[in-house]
């Protein structure tokens, strides 16, 4: 993109920067749902083996990573009528709505769920295809360099990371006291469907689908500019990008981490901290209340000491709280306030460390374009996919693993010692991550002052 097309984009509005952010909300709804309840779902309620259930999801992120690095370069390729963007958003959002509502509701199609190899067959196709439509969130990403300019994206981001975290509210909401409460239900009928869960299920797919389309109504087409190098010369470039390299590697060493933590969260909740009725309602305000504290937290200090140091900050926290799981070893009578001290602190690394990937997909395509005269938003928001999803699927896959180890006993309670473990071993993970950002990584880049 040259120039003077970058002159183009002037600084946008209130109403245009909400706008954008809006489907946020849905994706977060049915990607939270889906990330922080799946494995619960599948395996306390329809008793399907950790490992199993691990390998589903780590084929469904090997998926994603696929379709969001070629939907990023396909619709950098060509410039329609309706732009580059919005023709795959029309295309692709109604598969990942309804893709998600047969993934949560096996029993809309299945005859007969107490069949543990056609329900784990269930699981593995829908987690596929859902995870392949998830990736056309990389064309709507694409969006930000495109139609903001660098001054403007942090309130961006932070408005998208508003619309996530009300979002996972609301996803929270239906997790904590809706389906923790179901799981019984199926439990001793898995082929009838609770009608508290079914109707949530099926609004939630159809808001996805509503509010990008309602994006692609009201938005407007981004200005056109030609992209005239190849593929392969992208990758090329890329590839060549030392920088943008390192931040990727660096991203997926995180989501090894991250996938884990948010997958195994909330049987966390339930096995080891025994939570259920009133204690998932305070858990839930306690939830809410700090996403929003968080995400205003991370983006002053983002203003105040800059992207690198602040990220640095959310790997420290990481490191220091996520041993709090060995917590679970000592016999209590009741785990609410360890169960409010552990959401809380979830909320702060997440609202910490979910705050950063638009940034730097934006950052790092201008970054280039400042050097190649072009900007390649898509394969610059796809490209991180493939090493991300990657890593989020070993991550996924290591946790079924070490949830199927054996089961120990805590007071009354029994249950695998990996429910007490992956806490230090995510540690551990985020704290290569800080020595890697530390030595390695430019995040703040010189021109984002002129």
């Amino acid at each position: 993109m040259n120039e003077n097309v970058q002159l183009s984009i002037s600084k946008s509005s209130k109403r245009k920067s909400i706008l954008f952010a809006m489907p946020r909300f849905g994706t977060s709804v049915v990607l939270g749902i889906e990330g922080w309840a799946l494995f619960s779902l599948y395996t306390l309620a329809y008793g399907i083996s950790p490992f199993l259930v691990g390998f589903a999801l780590a084929m469904g992120y090997l998926s994603v990573a696929a379709s969001q690095f070629l939907l990023g370069w396909i619709s950098d390729a060509k410039y329609t009528r309706l732009g580059r963007r919005k023709p795959w958003i029309i295309l692709i959002t109604p598969i990942l709505g309804i893709s998600f509502i047969l993934l949560l509701l096996p029993a809309l199609f299945l005859p007969d769920l107490t069949d543990k190899s056609a329900l784990f067959s269930w699981l593995l196709v829908w987690e596929i295809v859902f995870r392949l439509s998830y990736g056309m969130t990389t064309p709507y990403q694409s969006w930000t360099a495109e139609q903001f300019k660098v001054s403007d994206r942090p309130m961006v981001s932070q408005l998208q990371n508003t619309f996530n975290f009300i979002g996972n509210g609301v996803m929270a909401l239906f997790t904590l006291l809706i389906l923790t409460g179901v799981f019984q239900k199926i439990q001793k009928n898995p082929n009838v469907i609770p009608p508290e869960f079914l109707i949530p299920t099926i609004l939630f797919g159809v808001i996805v689908i509503a509010l990008y389309y309602l994006l692609v109504i009201l938005m407007p087409i981004e200005p056109e500019f030609k992209i005239d190098s190849s593929l392969l010369t992208n990758l090329k470039t890329i590839v060549k990008n030392k920088n943008y390299v390192l931040t990727t590697l660096m991203r997926g060493i995180t989501g090894i981490a991250l996938s884990m933590t948010v997958t195994i969260m909330l049987t966390y909740a339930i096995v080891v901290l025994r939570l259920s009725g009133t204690d998932f309602i305070i858990i839930a305000v306690f939830l809410l209340l700090c996403i929003f504290v968080f995400l205003y937290i991370w983006r002053k200090l983002i203003q105040k000491k800059g992207k690198k140091q602040t990220l640095l900050y959310v790997f420290i926290f990481g490191i220091v709280f996520l041993p709090i799981t060995l917590l679970g070893l000592i016999p209590m009578d009741s785990y609410l306030i360890l169960g409010i001290i552990f959401i809380t602190g979830i909320a702060a690394l997440l609202g910490g460390w979910f705050l950063f990937p638009y940034i730097l997909d934006a950052d790092m395509a201008e970054d280039d374009e400042k050097s190649t005269g072009e900007l390649k938003a898509g394969i610059y928001t796809g490209f991180p996919s493939i090493l991300l999803n990657i890593f989020q699927a070993v991550g996924v896959f290591f946790l079924g693993i070490i949830v199927s180890l054996r089961n120990i006993r805590v007071g009354t309670a029994s249950f695998s010692i990996g429910l007490i473990i992956w806490g230090p071993i995510c540690s551990i993970i985020l704290l290569c991550s800080y020595i890697y950002t530390k030595r390695l990584l430019t995040l703040d880049f010189d021109w984002e002052h002129k």
